[in-house]
């Protein structure tokens, strides 16, 4: 069974459901560009990796031998004999977000960088954000296309092409598509989306001698709404996580109720 939205269901942006919905996309989206890419093309999945400090591993406590204290936070740490335990330095957690790049098969080029933003790389505090930017400054200084899809409301705007100029063209969005063409003159491109909007067909752009091929997103949402179950595990009754609008609210409740859900 379908989501009942016709676009994004923003249901689907809670911690909950939004990290298996990314990884579900990313795999959807190498599928579908590697089906229409030219000879010499090919996708392939990467691992975007950071260290958050502000996230630390627990202690495993079937590690622990038979000497070991109750630290002040209740948890048992591993002792030396003989010493004193003074406390403990946890270690920093490693994220990983999966991302896509174009490969040209020609000196396994990088020819254009696909990105799904997660909530991380749009948060001000931790090294997801500094991380995912740093990554596309590096892109650019390299000549690489970047694609980069944000189908979340909360954070902060984080792609390539400023807020101001997608505000030219809607200044009220919900979603919106990102696309940096390189060249001898660098060209925006980019797709705004209101939260009755179907998620659109978009260009991804190779070499400039290549015409870019076109990718259809709502398929791929809706596929992965499917798969994943998500009609299972999303409480309707209660609001989304961001909230939406009083009128986004109105405009979901009448949605939701003709669906029966």
């Amino acid at each position: 069974m379908p989501s009942p939205f016709p676009g994004m269901d923003p249901w689907m942006e809670g911690s909950e459901i939004f990290p298996d919905l990314h990884h579900s996309l990313t795999i959807y989206l190498r599928e579908a560009i590697n089906a229409k890419l030219p000879p010499g093309y090919y996708a392939t999945t990467k691992n975007l990796v950071w260290i958050d400090e502000v996230q630390r591993r627990e202690p495993d406590i079937s590690l622990f031998g038979r000497d070991r204290f109750i630290g002040d936070d209740g948890t048992a740490v591993a002792t030396l004999p003989g010493m004193l335990a003074l406390g403990e330095d946890r270690l920093p957690e490693p994220w990983e977000q999966p991302y896509l790049e174009i490969i040209s098969n020609e000196g396994k080029r990088l020819v254009t960088a696909i990105e799904i933003l997660s909530p991380a790389n749009k948060t001000k505090s931790g090294n997801g954000r500094t991380t995912y930017l740093e990554k596309i400054d590096e892109c650019r200084l390299g000549g690489v296309n970047v694609v980069e899809i944000d189908l979340l409301r909360g954070g902060l705007h984080t792609t390539a092409v400023p807020r101001a100029r997608l505000e030219r063209v809607a200044r009220d969005f919900s979603y919106h598509v990102s696309v940096l063409v390189m060249g001898d003159r660098n060209r925006f491109f980019g797709v705004v989306l209101r939260l009755a909007d179907r998620l659109p067909e978009i260009s991804v752009p190779l070499d400039p001698s290549v015409p870019p091929v076109k990718v259809d997103l709502q398929p791929l949402l809706d596929r992965a709404y499917d798969t994943g179950r998500y009609a299972m595990l999303i409480d309707y009754s209660r609001p989304p996580d961001p909230p939406l609008t009083p009128e986004q609210q109105a405009w979901a409740n009448a949605i939701l109720n003709a669906r029966g859900t």
